[in-house]
C-alpha cells in the first residue's frame, strides 16, 4: 500500500487552496488551535470509505461564506503505480469519488488506501457508550475486510425496515423473514470481521515492540445471547420478534454488541483505567493495527494521530515516534508546537499552518 505524495484541498473547512508536496516519512502539522491542522487530517480520512474522522455531512465540510461546495485531490504513490484520488461535494451534495478519471463507489477507496485514526474525541471512548466503540471495531475490521463496510449497510438497511414493521405493530411473521435472512446473513459476515479483526490486533499486539501497554480484547453480548452464525442470528431474531414489538425496535443483533478491553499487565478493565493509561491503550491498538496489516495483508495504512501528545509524557511521545518510524508507514500527527515532535528529528516533515484573516495556510518545510 502506497502513501500520500501530494493533497490538495479546495474550499474543504478553512482551507481554501492549500497544497502539500510529500514523501513517506511523518509528517508533523503544527498551529495554534484553530488554525485548520485537523482539517487536513479530516481530509485525509475522507481517502478512506466512510463519513471521514468527524462523521461529519458533506455540506458540513464547505468553506464559509463562499458556500461553493468542496474539493479533494491526492495523488498516491506506491513503488510501481501512482494513482489520483478526487473525492468532492458540490455545493452540499453527497460527495462523489473519482480514481485516475473514473467514477468509483466509495467503497473502492479502500483498495487503494486503508486509513486509521486517533483523535481526541475517542480519548473517552472506553467510559462512554457502546456506540463509539462499535465504531471503531468497525473501522479495525473494515481495514482488514474490504466488504466489511457493504455488509454493514446491507445489515442496517435490513434493520430499518424490520424497525418500521415493528413501529407499525405488524405481527405477521411473513413480513419479518426476508428481513431477517437478510439481517442474518450480512450479520454472519459481520461478526466474522469483527472476531477475526480482534484476534489480528492481540496477535500483532502481543509480537509487537513498542513500549505502550496492550489491552486484552474481546466482543461482549447479553447474556444469554449467541449470535456466532447465521442460523444463531436467525433464531435470536425470531425468538425476540415479541420483545421488539413492545420495543418498536430491535434489540438483538451485531448492532448491539459492544467491546470490552482490560489492561493486560495490571488486570484492570479499560474502563477504570486512568485517563493517560485509557490513551496509551489506544495507542496501542492503533500501533498494533498498522502492524497486523503488514503481517496480514502486507498493507502499510496511513495513520492519522490528532493532538496524540495530550495524555502521553515524553518518555511515551519517543516511543510511539519510534514506532511510527520502524514500521516505515505514512503517519499525520497535529500539535500546537514543534517541540512536542522533537524526537522526530530528521525522520519527519513539517508542515506549519496558520490563520490568516479567516483562511489556514500553511508553510511546508522538510
Amino acid at each position: 500500500m502506497g502513501f500520500v505524495s501530494s493533497l490538495a484541498l479546495s474550499h474543504f473547512r478553512s482551507h481554501q487552496n492549500t497544497t502539500l508536496h510529500l514523501d513517506s516519512r511523518p509528517i508533523a502539522i503544527m498551529g495554534a488551535n484553530g488554525s485548520g491542522k485537523t482539517n487536513i487530517l479530516e481530509a485525509v480520512s475522507l481517502l478512506s470509505p466512510g463519513r471521514g474522522l468527524r462523521r461529519a455531512a458533506a455540506h458540513s465540510m464547505m468553506r464559509y461564506p463562499e458556500n461553493l461546495g468542496w474539493k479533494i485531490t491526492a495523488t498516491t504513490s506506491t513503488e510501481d503505480t501512482v494513482n489520483e484520488i478526487v473525492t468532492r461535494s458540490e455545493q452540499g451534495a453527497a460527495r462523489d469519488v473519482k480514481i485516475d478519471g473514473k467514477n468509483m463507489s466509495q467503497m473502492k477507496l479502500g483498495e487503494y488506501l486503508r486509513v486509521l485514526w486517533l483523535i481526541p474525541a475517542m480519548d473517552r471512548l472506553w467510559i462512554e457508550s457502546s456506540e463509539g466503540r462499535r465504531r471503531f471495531l468497525d473501522r479495525i475490521a473494515l481495514s482488514f475486510f474490504a466488504r466489511h463496510a457493504q455488509n454493514t449497510v446491507i445489515y442496517e438497511k435490513a434493520m430499518r425496515e424490520r424497525n418500521r414493521l415493528l413501529k407499525e405493530q405488524i405481527r405477521d411473521p411473513a413480513w419479518y423473514l426476508a428481513l431477517e435472512k437478510q439481517m442474518a446473513t450480512s450479520g454472519q459476515e459481520i461478526m466474522e470481521a469483527r472476531t477475526q479483526a480482534v484476534a489480528y490486533i492481540q496477535s500483532a499486539q502481543d509480537n509487537g515492540g513498542d513500549d505502550f501497554p496492550h489491552a486484552l480484547l474481546s466482543l461482549s453480548v447479553a447474556e444469554g445471547e449467541v449470535l456466532a452464525t447465521e442460523s444463531d442470528l436467525s433464531a435470536a431474531l425470531s425468538a425476540s420478534r415479541a420483545r421488539d414489538l413492545m420495543a418498536g425496535r430491535t434489540l438483538v443483533g451485531p448492532h448491539k454488541v459492544d467491546l470490552t478491553g482490560v489492561y493486560a499487565a495490571k488486570d484492570i478493565p479499560a474502563a477504570d483505567c486512568s485517563t493517560g493509561e485509557q490513551k496509551a491503550l489506544l495507542v496501542s491498538i492503533i500501533l498494533a493495527n498498522a502492524r497486523a496489516l503488514r503481517q496480514v495483508h502486507n498493507i502499510s495504512p496511513l495513520i492519522l494521530l490528532d493532538e496524540v501528545s495530550a495524555h502521553l509524557d515524553k518518555a511515551r511521545r519517543a516511543s510511539l515516534y519510534a514506532a511510527i518510524t520502524d514500521l516505515g508507514l505514512q503517519a499525520w500527527l497535529t500539535g500546537t508546537e514543534r517541540e512536542i515532535f522533537q524526537e522526530f528529528e530528521a525522520d519527519a516533515q513539517y508542515v506549519n499552518v496558520m490563520d490568516v484573516d479567516g483562511s489556514s495556510c500553511i508553510e511546508q518545510t522538510l
